[in-house]
């Protein structure tokens, strides 16, 4: 089988039956992805390539019980999610992930469905709320996973504009969130 012509949807149904080969194939595509991913937020080459490591192991050992959809942001997501991981471990978080760590948190929404559907939706309806230009943006970004260059090319602006457009979002999201956490932690408390 000719795995470098399967699309990233036919390499996540072979992992997820057990196809080294398709593995192998994952690995090539998107090995440089997850270590710049996690080397620009680390700015350390030898933790970004344990990042790397982990990221792959944790995709081959957990392949029967994941259902991926999207590979490319399956992926980002878990970098990220490691290299939260190590920002915890050395108790040196940057100050605005502090009260998302209970978003990363495994048994609260990682397994659950309908948890992760319910922070969708949430980030759905921020989305709407956001001007037509700020949400295609966040959109290419994240759910496209888009760099600034392609997203100034597919919606005719400057890079400038882009990356203004970008973390004015970043800033919309982590304060709705936040403001979320804040109302969803003093529900539980009741």
């Amino acid at each position: 089988m000719c795995y470098k012509t399967l699309t990233d949807t036919q390499l996540a149904d072979l992992l997820h039956e057990g196809d080294e080969g398709a593995f192998n194939e994952i690995y090539k595509r998107f090995w440089k992805k997850i270590y710049n991913e996690s080397y620009k937020r680390l700015k350390d080459a030898e933790l970004a390539e344990d990042v790397v490591q982990d990221v792959f192991a944790d995709l081959w050992i957990k392949r029967a019980g994941r259902n991926i959809e999207n590979l490319a942001a399956y992926l980002v997501s878990a970098t990220r999610y490691q290299v939260f991981m190590l920002y915890k471990k050395n108790n040196n978080q940057p100050f605005f992930e502090c009260p998302l760590e209970y978003l990363n948190h495994p048994s609260l929404f990682a397994d659950s469905v309908y948890e992760v559907r319910e922070l969708k939706d949430c980030i759905n309806e921020w989305m709407s709320m956001q001007p037509e230009k700020r949400r295609e943006v966040f959109r290419l970004k994240f759910i496209e996973d888009k760099s600034t260059k392609e997203i100034g090319e597919v919606l005719n602006i400057s890079q400038k504009t882009v990356q203004n457009q970008y973390t004015t979002s970043l800033h919309s999201l982590r304060s709705t969130l936040s403001k979320l956490l804040l109302v969803l932690l003093f529900l539980l408390a009741r």
